[in-house]
């Protein structure tokens, strides 16, 4: 397994290949630079390395405390075993996860999947609670409807997902788990009702899924309803272990 660093290097010479401008700012970028990053905007899209729940990332004020399992992960668990993502959702991360999904910016969605990448052999590596497995047997995009496909036009955790399974050697299940029903968008409910607007909106299928490590792909994490329904249908096909990767939370 390379070294983060050495990822970071390799991921960063791919993009900057195809481009001369940051792809979060568009200014012209520095030379001998690592990523297609200005310093400016590497600066504000650095990965949040501590003060986090290592099982469902939620953040607490001080980033630079170590990792340790919220109340909630300690008292009640998640039907994931193990979680990896890069950093909060706001600011300059927010815009590129937009960005990508909203307006088709492809080399912004290829610095989220570097980041994913980093991120999920980062949390690999660390061995404690809420670690994902090294070598999971299939990647899982969490699914749009056909519906809401068509309206996007592609599916941004699918894109995630096939650009992280190049990096990580995994291979891709994009029909491993659909989603039923159109539901409403999880951003326009409140937070009590997001897990009954999800009630038997997915299915895992137990031909692909059952007695694999599974690891969950999404591009954002906020209540956390989408992954632990989508999560959910996977253990019920089967799946020995569900890991959940985002690229922010």
């Amino acid at each position: 397994m390379p070294g983060l660093a050495a990822l970071l290097r390799r991921f960063g010479r791919c993009l900057l290949a195809a481009c001369d401008r940051c792809q979060a700012c568009q200014g012209l970028l520095p030379a001998h630079t690592a990523l297609p990053l200005c310093p400016a905007c590497r600066d504000r899209l650095a990965p949040r390395l501590g003060g986090f729940c290592p099982r469902c990332g939620a953040m607490g004020q001080d980033a630079d405390a170590a990792p340790g399992l919220c109340l909630d992960c300690r008292q009640g668990g998640r039907p994931w075993d193990g979680f990896a993502f890069h950093g909060r959702y706001e600011g300059l991360l927010r815009q590129l996860v937009l960005g990508f999904k909203f307006h088709g910016r492809l080399g912004q969605g290829r610095l989220l999947a570097g980041f994913l990448a980093v991120a999920w052999r980062r949390a690999a590596a660390s061995n404690g609670p809420g670690s994902p497995d090294a070598t999971p047997d299939l990647l899982v995009p969490t699914p749009l409807h056909p519906r809401r496909l068509a309206w996007r036009g592609f599916n941004q955790s699918l894109e995630l997902a096939r650009l992280l399974g190049r990096e990580i050697g995994a291979p891709l299940a994009p029909q491993a788990l659909v989603r039923l029903r159109d539901t409403v968008p999880q951003s326009s409910l409140p937070g009590r009702e997001r897990r009954t607007n999800l009630t038997g909106a997915f299915a895992a299928d137990p031909a692909q899924v059952a007695g694999r490590r599974v690891l969950l792909i999404d591009d954002v994490m906020t209540t956390g309803a989408t992954v632990e329904t989508a999560a959910q249908a996977l253990r019920r096909a089967g799946a020995v272990r569900v890991d959940v990767a985002v690229a922010a939370r």
